[in-house]
């Protein structure tokens, strides 16, 4: 690191968030004058060549990917021993952070970021790769409501792998993989759904779809156990998305929809199809104004029938005066001939 600037180019101005892995900056790009965000691998894992691989491997994953919803890397390089990833700064929070703030989302909000969250995660599943660790800390939410999915590290691209693989390492965040993740199995896009399943239910009921105490014991309950359903915790909780979320957390992937793109869409099916009520925001204050400033359905209606009868009027009128200005024409012709009715000679 030279005069303070990693890579001769970035100033580190505050730590803004850590993993298992890696810590996060907010840093400033001195070339291009811009905020960025700078991803440090911790030592000693500097000096792993199995870690250093992985960072490259994210670095890699994610450059490849341009979409609105997924973090954007710009840059990755190494300084005196120090490994870095540099991306697009994110002013905002994780949506775990969101969740524990509000206890839980109203499953209008919920849905509409998890649309957000399914349009990037189906980007990446079209593009060849598997996220294999989508979890809400992994979700960046901004001020305006905008989604952006970050940490591809463990991302698996579709053409490695094979449907029969095993593995004794065990990749993802156990509250949040899936059964066959959990079992050493062959990921999919079908295991992201399941993911995206496990964060919709903690969305909206404000707590993940399993708990436990270990590793082992989270594996074994997305292996065996059924969820409980969340409207057993909610009642307000619409059945249809409820059956929804059921469905994409099925135990095995063909049960369950078979990529995020499907997700998307049936969630903006149920969101065309919801009645006013589960459409609209909740009377609590929300953190994000965008969700506020959705129309129900019922007001649409209004504005729309307003605008019809204006146009009913105006069309009324125009006919009236058409017709008017046509009576006294008919009358000044008809008075030239002997033969009209109402000649008086």
């Amino acid at each position: 690191m030279t005069a303070d600037l990693l890579g001769e180019r970035y100033e580190l101005i505050e730590k803004i968030g850590s993993g298992g892995m890696a810590d996060i900056y907010r840093a400033l790009d001195h070339q291009l004058q811009r905020e960025v965000a700078v991803k440090i691998l911790r030592d000693p894992l500097a000096k792993d060549q199995s870690f250093q691989e992985n960072l490259l491997h994210e670095a890699r994953a994610a450059a490849n990917l341009s979409h609105p919803n997924l973090v954007t890397i710009f840059d990755f390089g190494r300084d005196a021993g120090t490994l870095y990833i540099v991306m697009e700064y994110i002013a905002g929070t994780d949506l775990k952070t969101l969740i524990r703030r509000r206890k839980r989302l109203t499953p209008f909000e919920a849905v509409e970021l998890m649309k957000k969250i399914s349009d990037g995660v189906g980007y990446a599943h079209r593009a060849g790769l598997v996220h294999c660790d989508l979890k809400p800390q992994n979700i960046l939410v901004t001020s305006d409501n905008k989604v952006k999915i970050a940490d591809f590290g463990v991302s698996r691209a579709l053409a490695t792998i094979q449907p029969d693989e095993q593995s004794d390492i065990v990749w993802g965040s156990p509250q949040y993989f899936s059964p066959e993740q959990a079992s050493g199995g062959a990921p999919s896009p079908a295991s992201d759904v399941y993911s995206l399943g496990a964060i919709l239910y903690e969305m909206i009921t404000g707590q993940p779809p399993f708990a436990a105490d270990s590793a082992a014991d989270l594996a074994r309950l997305h292996l065996t156990v059924e969820p409980v359903p969340p409207r057993s915790l909610d009642s307000s909780i619409p059945e249809p998305l409820q059956q929804i979320i059921l469905k994409v957390l099925a135990k095995e992937p063909s049960a369950r929809y078979r990529t995020a793109d499907q997700l998307g869409q049936i969630l903006k099916n149920y969101t065309l199809n919801a009645k006013t009520e589960e459409r609209s925001p909740s009377a609590v204050e929300l953190d994000f104004a965008e969700l506020t400033q959705v129309l129900p359905v019922s007001d649409q209606k209004t504005n729309i029938a307003s605008e019809m009868d204006w146009i009913a009027v105006a069309l009324g009128l125009l006919a009236f005066l058409t017709i008017g200005g046509l009576i006294p024409l008919w009358l000044w012709v008809c008075l030239l001939y002997p033969s009209c009715p109402i000649n008086p000679g």
